[in-house]
């Protein structure tokens, strides 16, 4: 009973706090009662409990077949992809029970509870009333409960969540081949609020610097009854005021007065244009936010208000290049698979802890000098939206759609959902609605209809080009290099008959068609060299390591293959200077999966691996690379003789848009790491440009294995940024031991 009466208190102290609001409401996240069941019967009794939000590896005591999901290999073999119909557990139905009191003060209105993200397939009831069921995952759902709710007393809500098996056809995505199990449950916030009976149902901010106003979409919720007998009453008056603020300091900066006539018992979409005199844009750098108070009135009572973080940025393209607040951009970053780290049995509730998730998209990032993330094959909380926004991370947010799944009427009522639920976040700057496939329903008829309703981002759909849309606003190219899944002898067979030249930087023999393509190319996905925590193999490359390194290595030899490969590869891209952006491939994912992150030891520290303090130099916006293939690693390089002249270019890219004037020190390390050789030069590299610097250096006379390096630094960096390549000098069979620089 003291329990019960806490609660009552909680929710009648936010009633009252909200009163001059016109709209109440209350947060339910926290713990609840659960259950699981084989049959869609409700559990006769609740004997674990769990947190809100959630998945439901998170109940305790732990669910029956708990063990099946998170389960630890000995070690890694190799494996191309998994077939979700190959189940290993029990599907079974998951039930979530909370009781509330809700004070009767509140009777009269309109009540609605939502659930902003739960999977798969969510049924709610309400004092045993069902009021509604939904299949989708990824989007809010909202379901008016006023006739099944008692005030003054208890309430008892009951949330039935599926299985992944039982999730229909016609719903679009929630397929990846590089997934074994899906966990279900409720991973978003659940609220519920009262309102008058014209409801602020959605509400999109959709900016527009270059005009220099904002065009504000309001669906309007009637809860009046419809027409029911002739000439009864259809429409009804709605008068809004919508008034913009900066975030942090309240300031009032513009503010709109409109009319208009609502459906009853319908959804009505308003639109208004606000001018704004004098505003500051959005950007990585000064990532400022603006908040709009949308006032419905119906007829002089306040019946809602709803409040919309938003800000004010452009974001498009111009020729392959994209464009930010109309001024060129290129973006730097990483993807996370949030769905495939609900895996990870380490993800416990990390997803769901803010200083955690924090660190992840807005410190690390920052540190390795990305402005941008791609949220891969699935959504995210809402809140990781909220802390981009807050740090001035750009998103490429990527619907979980990789294997073709869906009917198109879903589709659509799913991607408009997605679209106006999402919309008003600056830091997402591309919808993304496929990964690595074709849908010409979506390419050439859902997306031109989804411009109209946010004409203020970049639409990508996966592997779909200029050949298959009309409209092809990007393009999403995969380079993989030496991608392959063979063994150790047929590697070595491929690799004399298409040798591989790591760090060569102008070599792009294959992949012409990034190179002549008309739309801006954002590879979003390059490497193929993933490593799980331990320094093991990925289930993908467990053939590659053992190829480059033998099947004894140890994983401090595996990471700093790693670090060295994708420095070089990440340099490569970021040479060509026509992409519009290089995001490596993953910050975050399954430790035991197809893939790797860029972590080590267990997750909930952040620890990076050793590849990461090395993406801090090759992402520089400023930075000096040098263009040799390896001569470590791989293996059709002849040696060196000693004393022989190195003739090759350095090459200095610049993403800022100003010029810079830089220092460069080229070194020469032999296997102890005593520097023999060492030269200073000045360059200059102008804005959004690249810079060739010749060079020619004689090689030591000593045979041996050797380490060059080439530090830039200049007046916008806080340290030198290196690049590096490993040369053999003497005979090429000779076992070198090469000097394995730390990153400063």
């Amino acid at each position: 009973m003291q329990k019960y009466i806490l609660i009552s208190v909680a929710i009648l102290f936010n009633f009252v706090l909200s009163a001059q609001t016109g709209r109440t409401f209350f947060s339910l996240n926290g713990e609840w009662e659960f259950e699981q069941t084989d049959k869609a019967f409700p559990p006769k009794k609740f004997t674990r409990k769990i947190p809100v939000p959630g998945l439901v590896h998170l109940a305790k005591p732990k669910i029956d077949e708990y063990h099946k999901f998170f389960k630890r290999p000995d070690g890694s073999q190799m494996e191309e992809q998994y077939n979700f119909l190959n189940r290993d557990y029990t599907p079974k139905y998951n039930w979530y029970r909370k009781t509330i009191e809700i004070s009767s003060s509140e009777s009269g209105r309109e009540a609605f509870i939502s659930i902003k993200k739960s999977q798969y397939v969510t049924q709610i009831f309400v004092n045993g009333i069902d009021v509604g069921s939904s299949v989708e995952c990824y989007t809010p759902i909202e379901f008016p409960v006023t006739h099944a709710l008692k005030y003054g007393q208890a309430n008892e809500i009951l949330i039935k969540t599926g299985d992944r098996a039982w999730l229909p056809s016609h719903t679009p995505g929630s397929i990846d081949k590089e997934k074994v199990h899906y966990l279900s449950g409720i991973w978003d916030d659940v609220e519920l609020s009262f309102t008058g009976r014209l409801r602020a149902h959605k509400a999109l901010m959709l900016p527009s610097v270059a005009n220099k106003n904002i065009t504000a979409k309001i669906m309007i919720r009637s809860l009046y009854p419809p027409q029911m007998l002739f000439a009864d009453q259809m429409f009804d008056s709605c008068f809004m005021q919508i008034d913009v603020h900066e975030q942090k300091s309240n300031k009032k900066i513009a503010s709109k007065k409109i009319t208009a006539s609502v459906k009853r018992d319908n959804l009505t979409e308003i639109s208004t244009i606000i001018p704004l005199d004098d505003f500051r844009c959005w950007n990585p750098d000064d990532p400022f936010m603006y908040k709009a108070i949308i006032t419905v009135y119906d007829g002089k009572s306040k019946s809602d208000v709803k409040e919309i973080n938003f800000a004010m940025r452009d974001f498009g393209k111009q020729g392959k290049h994209f464009t930010l607040n109309g001024e060129k951009i290129y973006l730097r970053g990483s993807n996370i698979t949030l769905q495939r780290f609900f895996e990870d049995p380490e993800c416990s509730d990390l997803a769901w802890n803010k200083e955690w998730v924090t660190k992840l998209m807005s410190e690390l990032p920052r540190r390795a000098h990305w402005n941008t993330m791609r949220i891969c094959v699935g959504t995210v909380p809402d809140f990781w939206y909220d802390i981009a926004d807050q740090a001035g991370i750009m998103l490429q947010n990527e619907w979980f759609y990789w294997q073709n799944h869906g009917w198109n009427d879903q589709t659509r009522t799913e991607f408009y959902n997605w679209v106006w639920s999402d919309g008003n976040h600056p830091s997402i700057v591309i919808w993304d609605a496929i990964n690595e496939n074709w849908d010409d329903y979506i390419g050439n008829t859902l997306i031109p209809e989804l411009k109209i309703l946010d004409p203020t981002r970049i639409w990508d759909t996966g592997y779909m080009t200029g050949d298959e849309m009309a409209n092809d606003e990007m393009d999403e190219p995969h380079p993989y290099r030496a991608l392959t899944l063979m063994h150790p002898k047929e590697l070595n067979d491929y690799f004399e008959a298409n040798p591989y030249n790591l760090g060569k930087l102008d070599e792009w023999s294959g992949f012409e068609g990034i190179l002549n393509a008309a739309s801006p190319q954002l590879v979003n996905e390059y490497g193929w060299i993933w490593l799980w925590r331990d320094g093991s193999p990925s289930k993908l490359t467990v053939n590659n390591y053992n190829f480059f390194l033998g099947e004894e290595a140890t994983p401090e030899q595996r990471r700093e293959l790693q670090a060295y490969w994708l420095q070089l590869e990440t340099e490569w891209l970021r040479c060509e200077r026509s992409l519009a952006g290089v995001l490596a491939f993953c910050h975050l994912t399954n430790n035991y999966g197809f893939t790797g992150d860029w972590f080590i030891d267990n997750i909930k520290d952040l620890k990076p691996a050793p590849v990461f303090q090395w993406f801090q130099h090759a992402f520089s916006p400023t930075a000096v690379f040098i263009n040799l293939t390896d001569e470590r690693y791989t293996k059709h390089i002849e040696a060196h003789k000693p004393g022989e002249s190195l003739i090759f270019n350095l090459i200095g890219i610049n993403d800022n848009k100003f010029h810079t004037n830089g220092n460069i020190r080229l070194q020469i390390f032999d296997s102890k790491g005593n520097s023999i050789y060492s030269d200073s030069m000045k360059i200059k590299i102008n804005a959004f440009g690249k810079t060739f610097v010749p060079v020619q250096l004689k090689l030591p006379d000593k045979e041996g294995a050797y380490l060059l390096t080439a530090e830039y630094s200049d007046e916008t960096i806080t340290k030198p940024v290196i690049s590096r390549r490993y040369l053999k000098v003497g005979d090429k069979n000779t076992n070198f031991e090469y000097y394995n620089l730390k990153p400063l």
